[in-house]
């Protein structure tokens, strides 16, 4: 498995594939309560399963060229990920997405990850538009798609049902030109 590291501190992002199905389910049971506040991940991975089944639905994703998934690890252990929820070359676009456990906040892993994914999207595969769903309330992942230069495009109102409630949903994005020029100005 190929690895791309994301810093002085160890950080790696490599691919999420179906054999790590065990430490998918581990790293989940880890910051379930967390993970589950803004993203249906921690309701979708419940059992070694349904780890599995996740991972083969992204598998199948990337042979189809239609969204990718990809683990942060920290010292060796998954900690959390990013991905393309969905990817399509022929529009050029793209919804990018992310979580991490408690452990691994605040450590800036899913910013640097998440450039990591945009770049490789927008310079190798020609996406045009990369977008970044997130709840309203969800201010550290709000904070990850300003760092990325994205810009707030607006709210869909009660978008999201979770827990039998209906959430907003902010809808921010970066176009590849602003991707480039904020890029060379890092």
């Amino acid at each position: 498995m190929f690895a791309v590291s994301l810093g002085e501190d160890g950080a790696e992002l490599g691919p999420l594939e179906p054999w790590h199905a065990g430490e998918l389910l581990a790293h989940i049971d880890r910051g379930r309560e967390y993970i589950g506040q803004y993203t249906g991940l921690a309701d979708v991975v419940t059992d070694p399963e349904s780890s599995r089944a996740y991972l083969v639905s992204y598998a199948e994703k990337a042979a189809a060229d239609t969204g990718r998934i990809y683990g942060i690890r920290l010292g060796g252990g998954l900690v959390g990920g990013v991905l393309f929820r969905t990817f399509d070359v022929r529009h050029g676009t793209a919804e990018a997405g992310c979580w991490l456990e408690p452990s691994a906040v605040g450590r800036g892993l899913v910013t640097r990850a998440a450039r990591v994914i945009i770049d490789w999207a927008v310079e190798e595969r020609g996406i045009h538009r990369v977008e970044w769903r997130v709840a309203v309330g969800n201010t550290a992942s709000i904070g990850v798609a300003r760092r990325l230069g994205m810009t707030r495009e607006g709210v869909l109102r009660q978008d999201y049902p979770r827990g039998g409630e209906r959430f907003d949903t902010e809808i921010w994005s970066v176009l590849a030109p602003e991707w480039r020029a904020g890029r060379a100005a890092r």
